[in-house]
Formats: C-alpha cells, sequence, structure tokens
C-alpha cells in the first residue's frame, strides 16, 4: 500500500487526481489511508496529504443546517453516502490537528440526518435529503426521497461504528473528554435504533433488499453490498460492545449467505451497480428505478464490502 500511494504524493502533500475545488464529497474518504501510511512511515508528505484532504471539507458548500452537500453538483443536497465518505476522516483528523471542534459539527450533522431523514413509523432512513425542494424527487414537505435503498443504509451504519471507532481511537490517546461524549451518545443510540429497523427488513436467509422494505415485490432482490456492509457493521459493532452480542451472529450469518450464495472462483454477483438521485437522464429515486439499475458482478462496491466483512469474520467467535 505505502509503494502504491506514495506514487500518488508529492513531497508538498498535493494528490495526483485530486481537485479539492471539486467539491465531492467521495473524494474525502480515501484520505483516511493517509493516517495510516504516515504512522507507517512518518513520512512529513503524508501529513501534509491530510492538510490538503481536510482543507477540502473546510471549504465544502454546506446546507442551511450545516451539513456538507453531496456534491458541488447536488446543490443543497444530503445523501446517507456522504456520512460515510466524510465524517471517518474528519474525527480522524480531528484527533491529529487536536481540532475538538470538528467532533461536535459530526455530532450535529449526524443529528440533524436523523431528524430530516429518518422514517418514524420503520426506523429506516431515505437516500437523499433536499433542503430547497428543488428536486423532482424530493418530497414537497420533508425533501426526502421516496426509497430506503439497501446499499444507502449501509453507508450510513458503516459510518456509525468507524465514526465509533475514531472517537474510541482518541479516547485512547487523550482519555475521553467533554467534545467527545455527546458525539459517542448519539452516534451509539442511532446505531441501536437503526440496528433494530434493519432487522425488521431481513430476507429470511439473513441478507437485505435493494429497497430494504419491499420484500416480496416484483423485480426486489437481496443485494451483495449492502448485506456485507450491515455484516461488517454488525460484527464490529458486537465487537467493540457498541451493539449487543447477538448481532455478531447476525452478521456472520449475512456474510456467510452471500459467501455462499454469491461469491465464487472468478466473480462476487448480486451487486448493483451503481445508484443515484438527479442528475442526466434523470433518477426519480422511485422502487421502479432502484431495481432497473445494473447488476454487475465484482463491482468495487460490493467487493470492498467484502473484504471489509471478512475481516470482521476472521475475528468472530460464536
Amino acid at each position: 500500500m505505502l509503494r502504491e500511494v506514495a506514487a500518488r504524493v508529492a513531497p508538498g502533500g498535493t494528490i495526483a487526481g485530486f481537485d479539492p475545488g471539486e467539491f465531492n464529497i467521495d473524494n474525502i474518504h480515501p484520505g483516511k489511508t493517509f493516517f495510516r501510511l504516515l504512522a507507517l512511515s512518518g513520512e512529513a508528505r503524508f501529513r501534509l496529504a491530510l492538510d490538503v484532504q481536510f482543507q477540502q471539507l473546510e471549504r465544502h458548500p454546506r446546507t442551511a443546517s450545516g451539513n456538507y452537500w453531496h456534491k458541488q453538483i447536488y446543490p443543497w443536497q444530503v445523501w446517507l453516502d456522504g456520512l460515510y465518505m466524510a465524517h471517518p476522516f474528519q474525527l480522524a483528523y480531528a484527533r491529529l490537528a487536536q481540532r475538538p471542534a470538528l467532533i461536535e459539527d459530526t455530532r450535529r450533522q449526524f443529528a440533524h440526518v436523523h431528524a430530516a431523514m429518518r422514517d418514524a413509523a420503520s426506523g429506516l432512513y431515505f437516500h437523499g435529503w433536499d433542503e430547497r425542494r428543488l428536486e423532482k424527487w424530493s418530497d414537497p414537505r420533508t425533501g426526502c426521497s421516496p426509497c430506503f435503498w439497501g446499499r444507502a443504509m449501509g453507508w450510513f451504519v458503516m459510518a456509525l461504528v468507524d465514526c465509533l471507532e475514531a472517537l474510541q481511537d482518541r479516547d485512547s490517546q487523550t482519555g475521553a473528554d467533554a467534545q467527545t461524549e455527546p458525539t459517542r451518545a448519539l452516534l451509539q443510540r442511532l446505531l441501536i435504533d437503526t440496528a433494530a429497523a434493519l432487522l425488521a427488513v431481513r430476507s429470511p436467509d439473513g441478507l437485505w433488499y435493494q429497497v430494504l422494505d419491499q420484500r416480496g415485490r416484483e423485480r426486489n432482490y437481496e443485494e451483495t453490498s449492502a448485506s456485507l456492509m450491515f455484516a461488517y457493521a454488525f460484527m464490529k459493532a458486537a465487537r467493540f460492545g457498541w451493539l449487543a452480542p447477538a448481532h455478531a451472529a447476525i452478521g456472520r450469518r449475512a456474510f456467510d449467505a452471500c459467501v455462499r450464495r454469491f461469491l465464487s472462483e472468478a466473480r462476487l454477483d448480486g451487486i448493483c451497480g451503481v445508484a443515484g438521485l438527479g442528475n442526466v437522464p434523470y433518477r426519480d429515486g422511485s422502487y421502479d428505478y432502484y431495481v432497473s439499475e445494473p447488476i454487475v458482478p465484482n463491482d468495487p462496491k460490493g467487493v470492498g464490502a467484502l473484504f471489509m466483512a471478512a475481516s470482521e469474520a476472521v475475528r468472530y467467535r460464536t
């Protein structure tokens, strides 16, 4: 990993292919690699590269509520995906740079997503929210998109556990403090609540659907990447004690089912290639839209989730 990434980072910390002015929240998460490389090598350029990554977040556009826009091309919009892309990095950077205000910023952004995007009846979260209700997919009253997309909630739950891990890493070095505890309490409460909602929409095989709450509906299917993301999050959260121990077995069951049903020597099947909202051609966030997106073998979003879930599965103890 050091050799591959080193070739992309200049002595001054600039990163080949990374343009902070693009304001694409997806481009923040890969910067987590530099924390590990800095610890392994001690090279100053990786510390500088972390500053370069964070410079985007310092200037990244926000909604009036204070949440990062998903991308500059999606103004005034928050997508669940963006919480995973931004906040584990932000919390790790807060520790490194001694910027405790960033911890409270993360708490506020998650709190707003909970208030604006959670469905009270099911406990599930809608994929996107449009603060200004400009998009055709946004509900005029709530601003939310119509459906509960599996992988969007996969990103959300992984964001919760990875942010909790970042806070635990901070406490191991500095001790718990007034900035950490309110954020940790909120994230754990959201994790417990969301896990309960997810357990209510599992398939008979212990997996999760492309559209989570539409079991049995025509063309809906058990989707691999979301199921593996939930498997990872459940096993990891149980290992750290953020969820009850029984969740580890639930996650391991989902992992085993994905391996048995979708993994062969040559490919990982059952992965939704991509899904989004708006843009051209227009994606309206409807049920028909989500189940029409191509299923793509070996898509990196599924393969990556497989490796992450496998890393927890090898730690699993009955």
